[in-house]
């Protein structure tokens, strides 16, 4: 249960996901098949866009941990929202397609930074008791940003390509205003008991692999995570002939299935742990994102937009806290930041792949294949680091 303590902390770091992935990432989902239709770019110029912030994603996560260690905290992030709302705001006029790539591509570095920094520093700010609970809760700002995308653009793209653009930029303002509140109640408020910084020789030889092989993992679920997340509106609205209206309510679904990604995370870890809530995470989504090669019917699509959607930050949340398990908050940002890193260059790879697998086959169908065996792979990394580290040495954040 959430506590009045934890609220400055919890925000900061559910704010930072929302604009972060939510907003500044999956909003451009639903907003693909209208740049389409209404004759803004070509199908796969509107691709590729996707694509230029996973680009961006990737450079933000390489910097993110040493900007926070170089810049304060509170105008690194306040510079953070600002670049995603202006990323928007100069975007909602038609311009040239290197105009948009260089926004959506600000838009990612931005969002990337916003992950490495906000979670941890929610983590770091959370007495050791309550770290379980804010440590997945600030998760679902990823899902109240898909869900707030998914209603708030059809919604508003019945007004105007352009509204929808603007509103979006709003959204990112209000997110940083709220954060940067939070963070000044934080900084009024007493620190944690200190955490040891130091990792102990035996951390080293004993769970040195198992962190990699759950970075690698997390690097998988990332090819995993492209073809939903970039893809499934236009593959449904446009490849399978559903229209706008049906293709928007998927993405809804996937909204709402993020929302209730992190407490089911969250519940998993308190009663399995967070290692077999990560193999049966990986097993659960690869599954998932295959199912809409068996079938498109309702109920199979929708299925497979509610589970991917919980997955997406639920995977997220059990691998910061396998990560915290295996090095400890003290170092958590750090290894955060490689994860996030290392995820960030497969999404990047993957996104620019699979765009031009896209102009190649003239089809979205084979990239669910293709994630799908990414996952299931990633099931296996999950489940080869339970033996290469057989204890914990940190309780869960």
């Amino acid at each position: 249960m959430i506590k009045r303590n934890d609220l400055p902390a919890l925000f900061v770091g559910m704010m930072a996901t929302l604009a972060g992935v939510g907003v500044a990432r999956f909003a451009y989902t639903p907003l693909l098949p209208a740049l389409v239709q209404q004759d803004w770019f070509a199908d796969s110029q509107a691709a590729y866009l996707g694509a230029a912030n996973l680009l961006g994603y990737l450079i933000g996560a390489l910097s993110g941990h040493r900007l926070s260690e170089w810049m304060p905290l509170r105008p690194l992030m306040g510079l953070c929202f600002a670049a995603i709302a202006l990323s928007f705001i100069l975007c909602a006029q038609p311009a040239s397609f290197e105009w948009f790539f260089v926004w959506r591509l600000v838009a990612g570095i931005a969002g990337a930074i916003l992950i490495v920094v906000g979670p941890a520093t929610a983590l770091t700010a959370t007495p050791l008791a309550r770290r379980a609970t804010v440590g997945t809760l600030v998760f679902t700002g990823i899902g109240l940003g898909a869900l707030l995308s998914a209603s708030v653009v059809p919604l508003v793209m019945q007004i105007s390509l352009t509204a929808t653009w603007l509103t979006l930029g709003g959204l990112t303002l209000v997110a940083g205003l709220v954060c940067d509140r939070s963070l000044r109640q934080l900084s009024r408020s007493p620190a944690p008991a200190a955490m040891t910084s130091g990792s102990p020789p035996e951390f080293r030889s004993a769970t040195g692999l198992a962190v990699l092989c759950v970075m690698a993992a997390y690097a998988l679920d990332a090819v995993g995570f492209v073809p939903h997340t970039v893809f499934w509106v236009d593959y449904l609205a446009r490849e399978q002939a559903l229209g706008t209206g049906a293709a928007s309510m998927q993405w809804a679904v996937f909204g709402i299935g993020a929302v209730c990604g992190p407490l089911i995370a969250g519940w998993v870890a308190q009663r399995l742990g967070c290692q077999t809530g990560l193999t049966l995470a990986y097993i659960t989504k690869a599954l998932a994102v295959a199912l809409p090669l068996l079938s498109i019917a309702l109920v199979s699509r929708t299925l497979s937009s509610f589970i991917v959607g919980a997955m997406v930050p639920g995977i997220v949340a059990l691998t910061s806290g396998r990560i915290a398990e295996l090095v400890g908050p003290a170092e958590h940002k750090r290894y955060w930041g490689f994860a996030t890193a290392m995820f960030a260059i497969a999404q990047a790879l993957s996104g620019y792949a699979m765009s031009a697998l896209y102009e190649a086959w003239g089809s979205y169908y084979f990239l669910f294949y293709i994630g799908s065996a990414a996952l299931a792979f990633g099931v296996a990394l999950t489940v080869f680091s339970r033996f290469l580290s057989k204890t914990r040495t940190y309780p869960a954040p």
